[in-house]
């Protein structure tokens, strides 16, 4: 079984930043792609940004030149940098991953989330 866990969430204001982390544990072999998600109150949870295994990257059209994703492969952890945050971005944010488990058993998995809220 594979877990994901996040951390990083709070209250901040418009204009702050916010740092992410999300570490996967368990029965890990690989992981492929990892991504972070998030859906705001009577929305439907939305892509916020994607890195490959490689280190390729892809962003919303809403946070580009505001928010990085980076990972760390020796520690399984994805970050997703938050600058320059707007109460539009007020949002649970879930992380996501491809896994191979060593049982060599493919999945996609979820963090439980966590909440961030911009406000002044």
């Amino acid at each position: 079984q594979v877990q994901l866990v996040e951390s990083g969430g709070g209250l901040v204001q418009p204009g702050g930043s916010l740092r992410l982390s999300c570490a996967a544990s368990g029965s890990i072999f690989s992981i492929y792609d990892m991504g972070w998600y998030r859906q705001a109150p009577g929305k439907q949870r939305e892509l916020v940004c994607v890195i490959t295994s490689g280190g390729g990257t892809s962003y919303a059209e809403s946070v580009k030149g505001r928010f990085t994703i980076s990972r760390d492969n020796g520690k399984n952890t994805v970050y997703l940098q938050m600058n320059s945050l707007k109460p539009e971005d007020t949002a649970v944010y879930y992380c996501n991953a491809d896994v191979t488990s060593t049982s060599r058993s493919f999945a996609n998995y979820w963090g439980q989330g966590t909440q961030v809220t911009v406000s002044s």
